[in-house]
């Protein structure tokens, strides 16, 4: 076969979605194959989340492949892609990871297995590549310290104070859904069984304390958070963008869960190439770190070396003695679809009462 020839075939079956692993020549051609098409449109993915702004100045300073997101909730990506089909706007989007195996059911994906696949743990990737964790999170607390005197170190801690709680979108955000969970866990649930954790934001919604905006980093700034529940790696992100001695970060001493974040690829992309382009290199050690200079834990870290001063940044590790992976997956896959019905039924009622 003529080297030509090869290359274009190459660039042909990656644009159709083949799953088989990249190798030196196929990454060529899928470098060569991205820089013609020259744009790669993400949702879920943006500037202040998990350090994702070095990634995609990386892709346009070496790649020449411009980017723009537009931010939203798992659930929504999903939705987008699924609505618009063939007239997609957006290439790959960045989603929890019990919403990973929801979107291959909605059959809005396609696969690509990234070079560094064997580096990535078996329970963190889709068999045939529709999926990969990147990187992890583990549920916690952001505090605003001026506004809560008695820091909470628990999720007991929570019940007892006088201060708002928020916890975000439980209907569509992986981050909120995840914060239940991690609740559950904490008061004795498991993936299996959520109700320990309804019956805690079902409590704080009684007594008047759960917050309903969002713990994003505007609201935090506007000092409208007392207590946001937050990944670890948004937490930390948010505490040194706004003010480091202005809110404290901390892993719930009774209980959280570790989980994590995939990209996924859209079936109907405009830029596919760019696009597998993309989770190539958020898979590289190159883009690995990036993500841990956003305080989030990389996937493959057993592969790389830490810069010093990125550890400093992290959280000690005492605090996570009491965070739990996903010990059930197919369990917490069919909670997490039940769970916004739930949340209505229970937590918001009470708000109404």
């Amino acid at each position: 076969m003529k080297p030509l020839f090869a290359a274009v075939l190459i660039a042909s079956l990656l644009a159709v979605g083949q799953p088989a692993l990249a190798a030196s020549a196929d990454l060529t051609a899928l470098e060569q194959a991205a820089r013609k098409e020259g744009q790669v449109n993400s949702v879920g993915m943006p500037d202040s989340w998990a350090n994702w702004k070095q990634t995609w100045e990386d892709l346009a300073g070496k790649y020449d492949l411009k980017h723009n997101d537009t931010d939203m909730s798992s659930a929504q990506e999903i939705a987008k892609f699924l609505a618009e089909k063939n007239n997609a706007s957006a290439d790959i989007g960045d989603v929890g990871a019990s919403f990973g195996p929801v979107a291959v059911e909605k059959g809005v994906t396609q696969p690509y297995k990234p070079s560094t696949w064997d580096q990535i743990p078996a329970w963190a990737k889709d068999q045939d590549g529709h999926w990969a964790l990147a990187y992890t999170g583990t549920i916690a607390f952001i505090v605003n310290k001026q506004t809560v005197k008695q820091i909470p170190h628990s999720w007991a801690d929570l019940l007892k104070g006088d201060y708002k709680v928020t916890v975000g979108d439980v209907g569509t955000a992986a981050q909120a859904v995840n914060g239940v969970l991690a609740a559950a866990y904490a008061m004795g649930g498991n993936e299996q069984n959520l109700q320990p954790g309804l019956d805690f934001f079902t409590k704080l919604a009684k007594a008047g304390r759960l917050g309903l905006n969002d713990p994003s980093i505007a609201n935090l700034e506007k000092g409208e958070i007392d207590v946001g529940i937050v990944w670890d790696f948004n937490g930390l992100n948010y505490r040194d963008s706004v003010d480091k001695t202005r809110f404290e970060v901390l892993i719930p001493a009774d209980g959280s869960i570790t989980s994590g974040y995939t990209t996924i690829i859209n079936k109907y992309a405009k830029n596919p190439n760019a696009a597998k382009f993309a989770r190539e290199y958020i898979f590289s050690d190159a883009g690995q770190l990036n993500l841990a200079q956003g305080y989030a834990r990389p996937i493959r870290v057993e592969n790389l070396k830490l810069p010093e001063q990125v550890k400093a940044k992290l959280l000690p590790i005492g605090q996570y003695k009491n965070a739990h992976p996903i010990a059930d997956p197919a369990a917490w896959e069919k909670s997490a679809k039940t769970l916004p019905r739930k949340w209505q039924e229970t937590v918001m009622m009470a708000m109404q009462q």
